[in-house]
């Protein structure tokens, strides 16, 4: 295992932390970074991509860190709007959980880099974006050093456009994420031209983002079929990428299989896994099968595991307050919010091991499937080389503005035919 020196790191966390974080964190030894340098140690190994661990639950964000810190990689934990914005259903949101992270680290000895990303900053309408001017600057006061813009819900156009509205707002160090097509499994799935149409309206518009997320045949949350990542799909529109240096991040991990992950991250440019629903569940003490899938029971139940997760009185009283509320499988995510106070109050032993499980699984996902182990020197090499923060961008422009302008954005965009797939909330 490639070793951290200590004087590397702590040049690292001199150099290496964006200046919100400084001045959030002035004391603190948490090596917090720019998400541009996880992506940078992911494509530095090569063929290695690495989990943004979606933290619905303090217990996740620890278990997440510690399997980090134990496979040496750099990793990302995020949230996203419909988990931790404005409207949320989970008590760590987009304002906290900087704050959260960096405790942990400090606690925990983490020395491994990480980088704090607002995931799914979804924008609907022009109202979402005049509103997203006003509290996008506030992710960032409060410690987020990376942003996924996703207007993929709006037609091909609208979501150029809106990117381009939203970007001074987005700090140049920032690590950005931009989207094409809405998360939906097997309907309405990413064509190349989308893909090329989003990416050159940016560049031609001085915006390169570090990742581009598809919609390639995944799903959020308890992936329902082995429909899955359409891992061709996937490596077919980063090759027609590959001038623009993007990487992939890849939504919806939770319910594929093993092999389908290492495909991704052997033959496509993904550098970025997200992981939500399955970690939540992990933390829970709930049955789960190797692709991270909660189990049912014959009546449609999920199944507790006896002295795992939440102890054994909790669980029944979580079943019961969502049978009130009637919510089901997915909609279990909502238990987040009402009932965080009550597990950060039960037993240090019991929250110890709903942060291990997820700390186990994770360290598989890192070392045995993703291909991150021993990221954390690169990501650190990184930085001590640009000497900064701020890595710069990976490529220049190399579309001519002229021919991107609002009106032939829009001209353009009429001429595009995709399928965007049934209505509905497909948020996260």
């Amino acid at each position: 295992m490639a070793q951290i020196s200590g004087k590397d790191f702590s040049r690292a966390v001199e150099i290496g932390r964006p200046p919100n974080v400084v001045k959030l964190f002035p004391n603190s030894q948490a090596l917090i970074v720019s998400g541009k340098v996880v992506d940078r140690a992911m494509m530095a190994k090569g063929k290695a991509m690495t989990i943004a661990a979606n933290g619905r639950n303090y217990f996740v964000i620890r278990g997440a860190l510690a399997a980090a810190q134990k496979a040496n990689s750099a990793i990302i934990i995020e949230i996203a709007k419909s988990e931790g914005g404005a409207n949320a259903y989970c008590a760590v949101n987009y304002w906290n959980i900087a704050r959260q992270v960096d405790a942990a680290c400090n606690e925990l000895g983490i020395t491994v880099p990480v980088a704090i990303h607002a995931d799914h900053y979804g924008i609907k309408s022009d109202k979402d974006i005049e509103a997203a001017k006003v509290e996008i600057p506030t992710l960032f006061e409060a410690g987020i050093t990376s942003i996924a813009i996703d207007a993929s819900h709006l037609p091909d156009a609208q979501n150029l456009l809106a990117n381009i509205a939203l970007n001074p707002f987005v700090p140049k160090w920032a690590g950005l994420e931009t989207e094409v097509g809405e998360i939906k499994g097997k309907a309405g799935l990413s064509t190349v031209e989308e893909a090329l149409f989003l990416i050159q309206g940016l560049n031609a518009n001085d915006i390169f983002p570090d990742w581009i997320a598809l919609n390639n045949g995944t799903t959020h949350g308890i992936e329902a079929s082995d429909q899955g990542i359409q891992v061709e799909l996937t490596a077919e529109i980063h090759e027609s990428l590959a001038s623009y240096h993007l990487s992939g991040a890849q939504h919806g991990t939770s319910g594929n299989s093993s092999e389908r992950l290492r495909a991704i991250a052997a033959k496509t440019r993904t550098t970025k896994a997200n992981v939500a629903t399955a970690l939540q569940m992990l933390s829970w003490g709930l049955e789960v099968n190797d692709f991270g899938n909660a189990q049912l029971d014959e009546q449609g139940n999920f199944i507790k595991v006896t002295d795992a997760g939440v102890t054994e009185e909790m669980w029944p009283a979580m079943v019961a307050y969502a049978d009130e509320q009637g919510w089901k499988g997915g909609n279990y995510k909502k238990l987040n919010l009402p009932f965080e106070n009550k597990l950060l109050g039960q037993p240090v032993e019991i929250r110890e091991r709903m942060c291990k499980r997820v700390e186990d699984f994770v360290y598989t996902l890192l070392t045995d499937v993703f291909n991150a182990a021993d990221t954390a020197p690169l990501a650190i090499e990184t930085i001590l080389q640009a000497g900064s923060y701020d890595l710069g961008h990976k490529v220049g422009r190399i579309e001519d503005p002229a021919q991107w302008t609002e009106e032939k954005i829009i001209e353009r965009g009429a001429t595009i035919v995709s399928d965007k797939g049934p209505e509905g909330d497909f948020d996260d």
